[in-house]
């Protein structure tokens, strides 16, 4: 017997499938792990196939060396997919395979968590009365059962447990612990669905992909719930996914309360403990619901019923770090593979998803009220030039300070949004122009003045912040654009008394972060929570009558085509935090640009009149999804290598060009925006083209990038960040 394995290797000379002989006394399975020998090397591979005839010269071929488990960590869906993901982003194959494991798991830095405990022998004899302590742990654990020794010890002393284990009077046992996510206790209500929820569970009824379109408190995730508890009752499982880790207490906590021990958890936030337990509850069908961020949708679920991606439009669920995918091309695979529904869903779908459900791709299910029949929060446009014209030059309009006053006087809550964390987003010498950077990165260090400091935030390199120009000496030091932490210090100067919080990747970094500030915001009154893309979706505080969003224009004039369609997309959700309980809300958008088309649409949460006006635009601009964008990446320490090797690649693809001259709308070679990153430089060649013979052009384009490139050379269709 032959195996066909992948080793556990990324690099491009191994991204290939080797051969090895299975020894006669061992038995394997397709998926398995096993350590193999590879030159001087043991490593460890995957067994991707298995033959009864080699390949190869049989005399020159190795034996696997061991098994590492007595199972297939990869099931068959997962090398399914691992060949599409290969095929189609041209990915190599151990860094796929890398994506369907805890990486603890594959280095073998995590076990499973045994502990000893103690119990009663049976037909024990009873200790000598005079043994006053052992009589005490005999009754103990009459009463209680089996006990950790730990925990026995702790109460006993070591020496009694040990004495009447000799004895014979307790046994010893073993027993595996599962290291469980946190999550926060609520009582379980299933509430009565509106008509509009009903109609949207009875019409997602079969096994195709639905685009549920439902405004910011419209009751989605009660829709949600019940499409799953008609998949469990059929014997089926379910995966749901969300944007962001700050969304996964709340979620957890209600699926919890509904499914309760059916639920597992999957994201970048757990311990390495929790996420090989959990991994494990659900490759043994001992989780038949999993709840996750973007990874989660390889977790191992077999016989799913229903993939459901909530806030369907967000940027998250695209990796733009090696390897690179989209959540939304995975799970229609694995809807295809599974013959199960999949849901999108979203307040304000991406223009792409919309466009498919426009045209039949998708079915559309639509949701236009909120369940509480409150009308959407108000929307007032500030105009802060116009308020600098009037003398006011702080952060915050005179309508959002008499707003907050009254949402304080009234002892319920306020979100003040700002999509960017730190003191100031960089610093710079009024005298000679110098903006301090990153010396890894090529982009402006943020200034975080909690701890004085100079942060990278691509890196996480850290520096000492500026009091003196190292360029021309000058002590005229100016910092740039505000972020959530001067917001929180000038809303205590205006409001001393009250709570204020921050959410941001500064305050959520340690475990439980997340959960912890959204507890405290929750159960404080009055109370301000300042936050960045993090507070703008999926919360539901009823309490929260009042939203500010101070810097509107913040992502409307990005280098991207998809800049506006983001700035209707976040105005949108972050106003949805508003009025979800029984009074309507109030949102203030502080802008620079108030006759911009996006807030007249936004004002109104007219997505159907922006998606009109955004669509035309993109059909006579020729971009997605009226045509393809296909970006390829470069990146080497040597800027000499980088960019020659582009150039080279270049020059193979102006060839396609010229051999598809009508299909090619734009191609050109460059720097990436952000042209150094980790002390890398970046050089890309980005290309448009028509979608008629798109699949075509791209396979070509992926075959003609040297594959001997010294450069790490990265592919991507229709990438959501083009810096």
């Amino acid at each position: 017997m032959f195996a066909k394995i992948i080793i556990d290797q990324d690099a491009k000379a191994l991204d290939k499938v080797f051969e090895y002989r299975v020894p006669d006394e061992m038995s394997v399975q397709v998926g398995e792990r096993v350590m193999v020998p590879f030159g001087s090397r043991n490593l460890q591979g995957f067994i991707v196939g298995l033959s009864e005839v080699c390949e190869y010269d049989e005399s020159k071929v190795k034996e696997i060396s061991s098994k590492i488990e007595d199972f297939a960590v990869i099931k068959k869906e997962m090398l399914e997919l691992m060949f599409y993901m290969a095929d189609k982003l041209h990915l190599k194959l151990a860094s796929i395979l890398r994506l369907f494991l805890p990486s603890e798991m594959r280095t073998d830095k995590v076990k499973e968590l045994i502990v000893k405990t103690v119990t009663l022998a049976p037909n024990f004899q009873m200790p000598s009365q005079r043994a006053k302590k052992q009589l005490e742990v005999v009754e103990f654990l009459k009463e209680n059962g089996e006990k950790k020794l730990s925990e026995m010890s702790e109460k006993f002393s070591y020496s009694t447990i040990s004495a009447m284990v000799k004895s014979g009077i307790l046994v010893t046992g073993e027993e595996q612990i599962l290291r469980a996510p946190a999550f926060d206790k609520i009582k379980s209500e299933k509430r009565k669905l509106t008509p509009l929820q009903q109609r949207a569970v009875d019409t997602i009824c079969e096994n195709k992909t639905y685009l549920l379109h439902g405004v910011t408190g419209s009751g989605k995730t009660e829709v949600y719930m019940n499409l799953i508890e008609r998949v469990l009752s059929r014997g089926k499982t379910a995966l749901m996914l969300v944007p962001e880790i700050s969304l996964t207490p709340q979620v957890l906590a209600n699926f919890k309360a509904r499914f309760g021990e059916d639920v597992a958890l999957i994201h970048s936030g757990l311990s390495a403990g929790e996420r090989f337990d959990e991994w494990k509850r659900i490759f043994f069908g001992q989780a038949k619901v999993v709840v996750g961020a973007r990874s989660a949708i390889f977790t191992p679920l077999e016989n799913l019923g229903i993939i459901i991606i909530d806030e369907e439009h967000e940027q998250s669920y695209v990796s733009e770090s090696n390897p690179r995918y989209d959540t939304h091309m995975i799970a229609e695979f694995r809807r295809k593979y599974n013959d199960c529904t999949l849901v999108f869903g979203s307040a304000t779908p991406s223009i792409e998803s919309y466009a498919k459900a426009m045209d039949g791709e998708y079915t559309l299910v639509e949701m236009p009220v909120r369940v509480n029949g409150m009308e959407m929060p108000k929307i007032v446009v500030v105009d802060m030039l116009m308020e600098m014209r009037q003398g006011n030059n702080q952060i915050f309009s005179i309508p959002l300070i008499y707003e907050l006053k009254d949402i304080i006087a009234e002892k319920k809550q306020a979100m003040i949004f700002i999509n960017r964390r730190g003191f100031s987003s960089f610093q710079r010498c009024r005298q000679c122009g110098y903006v301090a950077k990153c010396s890894d990165c090529d982009v402006s260090l943020v200034y975080h003045r909690f701890e004085n400091r100079l942060k990278c935030h691509y890196c996480g390199k850290r520096y000492k912040a500026l009091d003196v120009c190292p360029s021309c000496g000058s002590r005229d030091i100016k910092q740039g654009a505000v972020g959530t932490e001067r917001v929180v210090e000038e809303l205590h100067k205006l409001f001393p008394d009250v709570r204020i919080l921050r959410m941001d990747n500064d305050t959520t970094s340690k475990k439980n972060g997340h959960r912890e500030i959204l507890n405290e915001f929750r159960n404080t009154k009055p109370a301000i929570l300042v936050g960045t893309q993090m507070i703008a979706k999926g919360h539901d505080f009823e309490d929260v009558l009042l939203v500010g969003i101070i810097d509107a224009d913040q992502s409307l004039y990005q280098s991207d085509y998809r800049s506006i369609e983001r700035t209707f997309q976040l105005i949108t959700q972050v106003s949805g935090r508003a009025g979800r309980s029984s009074k309507q809300g109030k949102v203030i958008l502080q802008t620079y640009s108030p006759k911009h088309y996006v807030y007249r649409y936004a004002v109104n949460y007219d997505y159907k009149g922006f998606f009109k006006k955004e669509i035309n635009l993109r059909k006579v601009t020729n971009f997605p999804p009226y045509a393809r964008i296909i970006r390829v990446l470069f990146s080497h320490e040597d800027e000499k290598i980088v960019a020659q090797e582009c150039k080279v690649c270049y020059n193979k693809i102006k060839e396609i060009q010229n051999a598809y001259k009508d299909e090619f709308v734009y191609l050109d070679v460059m720097k990436a925006p952000l042209n150094k990153i980790k002390n890398k430089f970046r050089y890309q060649i980005m290309m448009r083209v028509k979608l008629a013979k798109a699949d075509e052009i791209e396979k070509k384009v992926f075959e003609s990038v040297d594959e001997k490139c010294k450069s790490s050379v990265f592919f991507e269709i229709n990438p959501n960040n083009l810096s």
